[in-house]
């Protein structure tokens, strides 16, 4: 049976686009330390993962949903559209989709399901955990480089104190979810 695990990363984020993943694993992956949420791993932990997904998994797929696209549909239904998209992505059809989370996208001629906290017992939704981190901080740090007075490096986009100050000193980039409520202390950015 193929599983194909789903989940994203920086879905809270102030800016950049939000990175889904979808893995399938083999029926018993090899790998020498067990799947977890990839928040709760260390950067390095999460960067040698990434590398052992890649080399043993059936198939992985990875969808960037824009800023503009999420502020025209929202974040739950950006959300919803780039799980479905990461799912017809992927090489080989899976039998069953597996999301990390509470609400499942439609998607035509598959079942789908899904767990809170799913990434944490379940390797495939693990794998595509990592997978979306580390690609959507790969990209932060992209941005970090073009605009090093955010400090995204440190970051990530998410709301933070820096990540606010940046915002106040240098003003809004276009990548900024304008969808989002980007509010600190009553002041609207």
């Amino acid at each position: 049976m193929l599983i194909a695990g789903v989940d994203e990363a920086g879905r809270g984020a102030l800016i950049g686009p939000l990175v889904v993943a979808s893995v399938i694993l083999p029926p018993f992956p090899e790998l020498k330390v067990d799947f977890v949420d990839s928040k709760k791993i260390g950067h390095k932990t999460r960067e040698s993962l990434f590398l052992s997904i890649k080399a043993i998994a059936l198939a992985v797929s990875v969808v960037a949903v824009s800023p503009k696209m999420i502020d025209k549909l929202n974040i739950l239904e950006a959300t919803l559209f780039g799980m479905r998209k990461v799912v017809k992505k992927l090489k080989l059809e899976p039998n069953v989709v597996l999301i990390d989370g509470n609400r499942v996208p439609k998607i035509d001629g598959l079942p789908v399901g899904c767990l809170v906290k799913g990434d944490s017992f379940i390797p495939e939704i693990s794998a595509a955990s990592i997978v979306a981190k580390v690609v959507r901080d790969r990209l932060m740090l992209k941005y970090h480089i073009r605009y090093p007075d955010y400090s995204f490096d440190l970051h990530k986009g998410y709301g933070t104190f820096l990540h606010y100050e940046a915002i106040l000193e240098h003003g809004l980039l276009p990548d900024h979810r304008k969808s989002f409520n980007l509010t600190r202390q009553g002041v609207l950015f």
